[in-house]
């Protein structure tokens, strides 16, 4: 089989809680848990990805949690034990006969982080969410990346990095985004390990 463009491959070695649990609150697949371990895979054209979840199903005992075509994108989101996920994993990249390297780098678009947070504008930011609440006096670090699925990365380090909100992330789409909030100085230290999971400064 090939491929137009292996958009992302994207391997977390453990999901961390509230980005586990933010996958939950929208995804129509397997529910994943805590430190599953789990791989995103974004391509295009979009119906390229059916192929690929029907290999990574048959190829190994993960559960999917996503599988999305979009107008212009496909999505695929497996988790399970570590060992069956690299399985899962190298069974479609063997499909699509390319490497992990082969998949086009983060691109970081804009990051910033504002501090001491308004209540409007907390108030207008919690009405758009589907995570937790950013509260008036937190300081909020925002990010937009491409392609858009690399957002669940950024996220999930920086929630192994600082003791932050997950307030939202969206990885389907022309460009992801990321909303996380909390003390200044944890949020500058949760921006540092997002950035740097995107190929920014360490």
């Amino acid at each position: 089989m090939g491929v137009g463009e292996l958009r992302s491959f994207i391997f977390l070695d453990r999901l961390q809680p509230q980005t586990m649990c933010y996958l939950g609150s929208w995804i129509r697949g397997s529910l994943p848990r805590s430190n599953d371990a789990a791989i995103v895979v974004e391509v295009a054209p979009g119906l390229d990805v059916e192929p690929l979840t029907d290999v990574a199903l048959k190829y190994a005992g993960v559960r999917a949690g996503i599988l999305v075509v979009e107008r212009h994108f496909g999505y695929l989101e497996v988790h399970g034990s570590t060992d069956e996920v690299r399985a899962a994993g190298s069974a479609v990249l063997d499909t699509l006969r390319a490497s992990e390297a082969d998949a086009s780098p983060p691109q970081i678009l804009a990051s910033k982080i504002v501090t001491m947070i308004d209540p409007q504008h907390a108030f207008l930011i919690n009405r758009n969410k589907i995570g937790s609440m950013v509260l008036a006096g937190e300081s909020l670090f925002v990010l937009e990346m491409q392609p858009a699925s690399y957002a669940i990365r950024a996220v999930n380090e920086a929630e192994k990095a600082a003791r932050i909100k997950v307030v939202d992330y969206r990885m389907i789409g022309a460009t992801g985004r990321v909303y996380l909030s909390g003390s200044e100085a944890d949020v500058r230290q949760a921006a540092e390990a997002a950035e740097h999971a995107l190929g920014g400064p360490a």
